[in-house]
């Protein structure tokens, strides 16, 4: 019986830098299991581009002239496109990464990340696992914060078992696999995680969990 042949994740390159295109092109060309489509310049152009390319996997900046990317996450979420968003975004200067959280992005590491790492970011963002950076976490904490941040609830063990794994981009399926409970009770824990963090998604769980200790 004939193996089937590996899966090649598609993307597109959306920055503003023509040498960040080009190497991330670079990148991903030496390795067969991805294929970029195409590479834009803008939020604009890369929306399009996305919409008519259908890529698994948009590679996001966030500050570019002519339409930044937390306008095209909006963007793209609101024409319900297929494809994850990851967002490569600079430490010490992008400031909009909550919001393209908000707006509906997969994924945030810096752009000095090294290439197995963001080869691993984009293979969970391809299915659709969330993959937050500890230090993009830190970045985002004073704004994803909730009001009263050393008070809240205590997770139970249970539920800071769930959201480490949630941080290592784990998805419900496997978490429920390893932990040996079902779909639904991870559901549960992660419903009870968001309300005693203050967290809107998984992405924000995450964050404030770094930020108070629970993850480290």
């Amino acid at each position: 019986m004939a193996e089937e042949p590996a899966r090649v994740i598609t993307l597109i390159v959306v920055d503003d830098h023509p040498v960040v295109r080009d190497g991330l092109r670079g990148m991903f060309a030496s390795a067969p299991e991805f294929e970029v489509l195409g590479e834009a310049a803008d939020g604009v152009e890369g929306v399009e581009m996305a919409v008519l390319r259908d890529p698994d996997v948009v590679l996001m900046d966030l500050r570019m002239p002519g339409g930044g990317g937390v306008a095209a996450i909006t963007e793209l979420t609101r024409r319900g496109a297929r494809s994850r968003v990851l967002v490569l975004t600079t430490y010490d200067t992008d400031s909009d990464t909550l919001p393209a959280i908000e707006a509906g992005a997969t994924g945030y590491l810096l752009k000095d990340a090294p290439r197995e790492e963001l080869f691993t970011a984009v293979r969970a963002a391809a299915d659709g696992r969330t993959v937050l950076s500890p230090a993009i976490a830190s970045r985002l904490i004073s704004r994803v914060r909730a009001p009263a941040a050393s008070g809240g609830e205590t997770l139970s063990a249970r539920e800071r078992e769930v959201l480490g794994l949630v941080a290592r981009g784990t998805s419900n399926r496997e978490i429920a696999a390893v932990l040996f409970i079902s779909e639904a009770t991870v559901k549960t824990h992660l419903t009870h995680v968001f309300a005693k963090l203050g967290a809107k998604d998984r992405a924000a769980a995450v964050a404030v969990a770094y930020d108070r200790g629970i993850l480290g």
